[in-house]
């Protein structure tokens, strides 16, 4: 894969997960845990980083979450995880996938790219499931930026590019 396509996919990449740990760090403390279990922030930002990393990992056999992490987001009752993890603990999570992600799509080669793999029922090539893994994380960045908005009427900006 060029190297200029590998730095744009990068620089977008980055930017979803920086995204998503502006709206943890602008997150208030007092709602950290506060809501309903389907919209507590730490709950959501828990299920997108693990997501991430285990995403990155494919083929996925042998993945195990950096303690205090488990496995729990993978209970097919949805049963969340208790208790919250601390801001503290997810943004460093966050940092381990962030340099996980950077060189996964800096050293990837064609062959890599064009790997399929199964993610549940799904086969999908390398390159575009790295697609869908920036959408996902993207995706829950802006919803975490609307319960921000909604709850405390203040939200990160925009980001461009990966910093």
């Amino acid at each position: 894969m060029e190297q200029k396509t590998k730095e744009i996919l990068w620089q977008q990449f980055g930017a979803a997960i920086d995204s998503l740990g502006k709206a943890i760090d602008h997150c208030p403390d007092d709602y950290w845990t506060d809501d309903t279990k389907q919209n507590q922030i730490w709950y959501i930002s828990f299920h997108t980083i693990f997501w991430l990393d285990y995403l990155l990992s494919a083929p996925t056999d042998e993945f195990y979450p950096p303690k205090p992490f488990t496995m729990s987001e993978m209970d097919p009752s949805g049963v969340i995880p208790g208790p919250a993890y601390t801001k503290e603990q997810l943004k460093k999570y966050l940092e381990h996938c962030r340099t996980k992600s950077q060189n996964t799509i800096m050293n990837l080669s064609e062959k890599r790219a064009s790997e399929m793999c199964k993610v549940g029922r799904i086969e999908i090539s390398f390159d575009e499931l790295l697609l869908y893994i920036m959408r996902h994380v993207q995706h829950h960045a802006a919803q975490l930026n609307l319960l921000l908005r909604q709850k405390t009427n203040s939200a990160p900006g925009w980001t461009f590019r990966a910093e």
